[in-house]
């Protein structure tokens, strides 16, 4: 598989992650029938919360001014 390239399951989240952060709206229920096939409902449970979790410290990072330090480049002192 090319790097660039997901696996199903794993381009799947990603496109819930994109319908949570966009439009939260977007997630039917031919989206979750999409989920439950290649989830279980703790893992759809799961990657809700860690989505959530995500878009929120996102969100305070942009509140509390520090999204420009956030992105940038990690380079440690060794």
């Amino acid at each position: 598989m090319d790097e660039r390239t997901l696996a199903p399951r794993d381009a799947l989240a990603v496109r819930f992650a994109e319908k949570m952060a966009a439009d939260f709206r977007t997630v039917d229920s031919a989206f979750k029938a999409e989920l439950r096939e290649v989830f279980n409902d703790a893992e759809i449970a799961e990657l809700g919360m860690m989505i959530g979790q995500y878009i929120a410290l996102g969100r305070l990072l942009v509140i509390a001014g520090a999204h420009e330090a956030a992105c940038e480049i990690y380079v440690p002192d060794y």
